[in-house]
């Protein structure tokens, strides 16, 4: 089997960042999500095992990953925007989750979502919660990298 593209797995965060959204808008269950999803999209680019991981993953581990995100804002996840909170969660789930991912991607690619769709200041919110999520979740990785 060919190894996806780092192409197809950004469109597949793209796709999780629109399916979270949906499923905090419409109250949605995360496997109805990806089912339209899977319908309605052209997915001949995407990483559509990532993606499925990714939603399910982050609609199982939800109130553990809002537990580590939380300590890192200035205000109460609550109070977040929900694309930030989407943006966050990716990040988060990723820095955890999938450890044979370099952290510097997680943080990359949740900034750039959190540009692409976020408010002006987004990004850098996301920036600094999921380096301060990195420094303790990958702290060797981090330690290393910063050498």
């Amino acid at each position: 089997m060919k190894k996806p593209s780092p192409a197809s797995r950004s469109k597949a965060r793209r796709f999780v960042l629109q399916a979270l959204y949906q499923m905090h808008m419409s109250g949605t269950s995360a496997v109805d999500v990806f089912a339209q999803f899977q319908q309605s999209h052209d997915m001949k680019r995407v990483d559509t095992e990532y993606l499925r991981g990714l939603l399910i993953g982050i609609d199982t581990h939800r109130v553990e990953l809002l537990a580590l995100i939380e300590p890192k804002l200035e205000r109460k996840v609550k109070e977040l925007d929900p694309i930030e909170t989407a943006a966050l969660l990716i990040g988060a789930y990723e820095l955890q989750h999938k450890i044979e991912l370099p952290y510097r991607v997680a943080i990359n690619e949740g900034v750039e979502l959190a540009k692409q769709f976020g408010a002006t200041e987004s990004h850098r919110l996301v920036n600094s919660v999921l380096d301060a999520l990195a420094r303790e979740l990958r702290e060797p990785e981090y330690r290393a990298k910063a050498r």
